[in-house]
């Protein structure tokens, strides 16, 4: 009897489920596998939300002055897909990103209510700059 291989699905990553940070452990167990390193399409905003421990941002699309965000992409079984997202707390949620080559990927979006009394740190490319620049925590 041959196994088929499951049916596996993108998801970008910006923050706290990255590789080495708090959440990472999260992916992992559901089976995720690291893809690459990369950066949206120069559409968003990226936030120091308030009231998370550990820390995250939120990745806000925006129609003007966006940046290109530096994020992770991992790729899930679909079979989990569903816990990964239902595990996210508002006000964070999953929608489709636009990578830096112009494909779409499934990902953290965060709801604009949110943002309007968050640090705005898209100056700094991504979370893991924010963290070093910030908190002198090491890249992994």
């Amino acid at each position: 009897m041959s196994q088929t291989k499951p049916e596996l699905i993108s998801v970008a990553v910006c923050g706290a489920h990255m590789s080495g940070l708090p959440l990472n452990a999260q992916l992992l167990a559901l089976g995720g596998q690291f893809v690459e390193k990369t950066k949206t399409a120069p559409y968003y905003k990226l936030y120091k939300l308030n009231g998370f421990t550990p820390e995250r941002p939120g990745l806000l699309r925006v129609a003007e002055q966006g940046s290109a965000i530096c994020l992770e992409v991992w790729k899930l079984p679909i079979e989990s897909y569903g816990a990964f997202v239902a595990s996210v707390p508002a006000p964070l949620g999953f929608g489709t990103l636009v990578l830096k080559d112009g494909s779409q990927v499934q990902g953290f979006l965060c709801e604009a209510y949110a943002t309007l009394d968050a640090i705005d740190i898209s100056d700094f490319g991504g979370w893991r700059n924010y963290l070093k620049e910030t908190t002198n925590q090491v890249e992994a």
